[in-house]
Parts: structure tokens; C-alpha cells; sequence
């Protein structure tokens, strides 16, 4: 069934349609036609959740301080005008609005057609609200911020039942320096307003920003790098300039690298970073100077823990004798790390490429990414098998529901750990031991 082709003939039919659909799913029936699998995929998530189709979606809404606060923290303000371009002339004549919201769901930023917005705030669409999935059910914000793909979402495909005249329409913007989730950018409107070239029009202007926020990127290391070369050149020794979040500008006395994993709340003195050991930290306009010294580890067992337990949030923290530091993890290294848990002994680079893509051939791809995850995790895991490091314990936090393990990875191992009932090989620890 195409969704979009059929609203744009005859919305009414597709309405229809689709009500059916829903209900069929809702009270157990078989479907005369099955939903779109991200849609299904979807209502399978809300009915785990136990997320109520005929509830309200008004939400708790952010205070007016707390809403100031994460525009200005969010990277997303940097790209407004490249959103407002794309979309905004557009969605306004074809009476729809745009919504921007951060990670978590909020919708930080709201604008378009006046009707439009008047409609928006019957449903509780309005800055500072929260439309994760599991709020408010399937909808244009947070469907794709799991999906971590373009998604639209067509009067009744949204799950809960006030949204089934409304039609939206969002794709993820991911940072292009990791892939992790920054927000999300949504066109929204009546039913009856729908377009088959929405999708991609809206993709299309996700792309345009994440391409911007690459951009400034590259100019804010050049401008660190200048300030930082000479600084280098007068030091000598093992030393590296990089910004606020770790990316290197300028080096010298050891090997590129794109990135050093800093610690969330790192401050100037002696710190252990994972790629460098022991090392001195001193500020620079901009970033951080590091001096790797001689000094030798602190020795003892080290606790790993993978929290897999939160949607798009997933991270791996590391607790030692030398301190501690957390780091947030994309979609690829979590569902890495969850499968070096699952294979204590080691897993070759041919195991892990048909585990994650089912061709034993792709081992160019894992041996990279294995690389990006050895700059943070650095002594903390071996290779000739990849498996995490005998002196460290590692512990695996999981979902309530296996079915919600990684929702958005199709890799084949993945898919059989939601499907087993336990998980073998991995103990799971209580939520205490965050």
C-alpha cells in the first residue's frame, strides 16, 4: 500500500483505510491489509509500552526557563535558518507547520501556517512539549528519532486516536562528527494537505543541515588549530590541542587521531584519558591542551558497564582505579559492544560483520569501526579476537523487554537476542549500579 499516493488522491478513502488497519492491529484482528513495517514496528513498541490509543497527548510542557536553556545548549540553533529556508515558504502555503525538537523529544521551535498552529495546540504541539514515542505514541518526531530514519506518518498510522486527522512528516539530524542523535525536524499538517514528494523534501533539508553543522565543525578546529600550533611547536614531547569535545585540531610527537574520548566533566591537572594514559589537561580558548607524561597506570580491576536499558541513550561506563568517565555511544558501537558481551572469549572481524550484517565479507567496515571504539575504550578491550580485556568486568544493562534491545538495529544477532527470552552470556546488574 502506498500510503502517499492514495492521500494525495483521495484522503478520505486513505483515512479510512488506515482506521481500519489500526483497529484490526488494536483489538487482535487480522488486518485485510498490514501496516507499513516502520508503522507496525511502531504500535508493536506502544503496545509494549502500554502507551493508552486513546488518551490525550497533551504533555507536561517546559518551564519557559528550561525551554531558553536547551535552545541555547542546543546545536540545533545553528542550523535554524537552513531549516527555515528549506521548509518554512513551502509548509506555509501548503498550510502545514515545522517543528524542531531536541533529542529527548521536546520540540524546542515552532513555526508556519497561523490555522495551522491554532490546530497544533488543540494537540499539545507546542514548544516545550514532549513527543518521544513513548509520550505520546507514533508520530513524526519520535518514530524517526528511533527509526533514526525519514518517517511519515499518515492520520491513523499515529497510534493514538485524537491525531488521526493530522499527517507529519520528520527526519533525524544526526551529528555528522558520530551519528548521534541531535534532533529531529518535522512538517506537520491536516490529512487532506498531504504530498508524496513530503519524505524527501524533508530529508532532503535534514541532510542540507547536518551538512552545515559539518561545516562549522571544520571551521572552529582550523580556528583552534591556528591558535594552538604555536603553542605545540614551543612544547615539544607528546601533545595534542582539541576542542570541547575531544576532536583533535593539531598534534605532535603522536600518531592522528581524529578524536580522544574526554571524560563528561573533564578539568585542568592530571587525568587518565583511555587513548593516552596518565596525561596533564590545561585550557585553551576553545578546547583543551594535552601533554601525554611517563607516569605509569594505576592497576587494579576495572568495572565496564553498558547501559543498553534507555532508547537512543545508550552509553558505556568505565570505573577504575585511576577514576571514572562515561561515554555516550552511536548506534553502530552499542550494538558492537552488546555482541563483544555476548562472546566473552572473542569474535574475529568476519564473526562480527555477518553478526551486524549477515556477510561475513565486510570486515573492512567492522575493522574500522573497532578502531573508532579503541580510541575511548583503549586498553579496556584486545584484538586477534576483539573481546573485551580479561582484568575488566563487564556488565550489561538491559530492557525490561528484550523485544526493545537495540529497537533500531536490524543487525542479525541482534534480532535473535530480542528473540531469546535471556540472553546468554551476559549477567545484567540493577538499576544501583549506574
Amino acid at each position: 500500500m502506498d500510503v502517499a499516493q492514495l492521500a494525495a488522491r483521495d484522503a478520505a478513502q486513505a483515512a479510512r483505510l488506515l482506521s481500519d488497519v489500526r483497529a484490526a492491529r488494536l483489538t487482535g484482528r487480522r488486518p485485510l491489509q498490514a501496516p507499513r513495517p516502520v508503522i507496525g514496528q511502531s504500535w508493536d513498541r506502544m503496545l509494549r509500552g502500554g502507551v493508552d490509543p486513546d488518551h490525550g497527548v497533551r504533555t507536561g510542557l517546559l518551564t519557559g526557563e528550561e525551554l531558553e536553556r536547551r535552545r541555547e545548549i542546543s546545536r540545533l540553533r545553528h542550523v535554524l535558518p537552513v531549516l527555515r529556508q528549506g521548509l518554512l515558504s513551502v509548509a506555509d502555503a501548503a498550510q502545514h507547520i515545522m517543528l524542531v525538537a531536541d533529542g529527548d523529544g521536546r520540540v524546542l521551535w515552532r513555526e508556519g501556517s497561523t490555522p495551522v498552529l491554532r490546530r497544533a495546540d488543540l494537540f499539545g504541539f507546542e514548544p516545550g512539549a514532549d513527543m518521544a514515542e513513548e509520550v505520546v505514541g507514533t508520530n513524526g518526531v519520535g518514530t524517526p528519532a528511533v527509526a533514526r530514519r525519514a518517517v511519515q506518518v499518515f492520520a491513523s498510522e499515529h497510534f493514538v486516536r485524537s491525531l488521526a486527522t493530522w499527517t507529519c512528516t520528520g527526519a533525524p539530524i544526526l551529528d555528522p562528527r558520530d551519528g548521534r542523535l541531535i534532533g529531529v525536524v518535522d512538517v506537520s499538517g491536516p490529512l487532506e494537505t498531504v504530498h508524496p514528494a513530503t519524505l524527501s523534501w524533508v530529508d532532503s533539508v535534514a541532510k542540507l543541515a547536518e551538512a552545515r553543522l559539518r561545516e562549522r565543525h571544520h571551521q572552529s578546529l582550523e580556528r583552534l588549530r591556528s591558535s594552538a600550533a604555536p603553542v605545540l611547536a614551543r612544547l615539544g614531547g607528546r601533545a595534542l590541542a582539541v576542542d570541547r569535545d575531544g576532536w583533535t585540531a593539531a598534534v605532535t610527537g603522536l600518531p592522528y587521531t581524529n578524536r580522544v574520548a574526554l571524560p563528561k566533566a573533564l578539568s585542568p591537572g592530571r587525568r587518565l584519558l583511555p587513548a593516552l594514559g596518565l596525561c596533564a589537561v590545561e585550557p585553551l580558548t576553545g578546547g583543551w591542551l594535552i601533554r601525554a607524561t611517563d607516569e605509569p597506570e594505576p592497576h587494579g580491576t576495572s568495572r565496564i558497564v553498558l547501559d543498553l536499558r534507555r532508547p537512543r541513550r545508550w552509553s558505556v561506563a568505565v570505573s577504575g582505579p585511576a577514576g571514572s568517565w562515561t561515554h555516550e555511544l552511536s548506534p553502530r558501537h552499542a550494538e558492537l559492544l552488546y555482541l563483544l558481551a555476548l562472546y566473552p572469549t572473542g569474535r574475529g572481524a568476519a564473526g562480527l560483520a555477518d553478526d551486524v550484517f549477515g556477510d561475513p565479507a565486510r570486515t573492512v567496515t567492522v575493522r574500522a569501526e573497532m578502531s573508532r571504539i579503541r580510541r575511548y575504550l583503549g586498553g579496556f578491550l584486545d584484538h586477534r579476537p576483539y573481546r573485551f580485556s580479561e582484568d575488566a568486568e563487564v556488565t550489561v544493562l538491559l530492557p525490561d523487554d528484550s523485544r526493545d534491545l537495540l529497537s533500531h538495529s536490524t543487525a542479525p544477532a541482534v534480532v535473535r537476542g530480542r528473540e531469546a527470552e535471556k540472553d546468554a552470556g551476559i549477567r545484567t546488574a540493577p538499576d544501583d549500579t549506574q
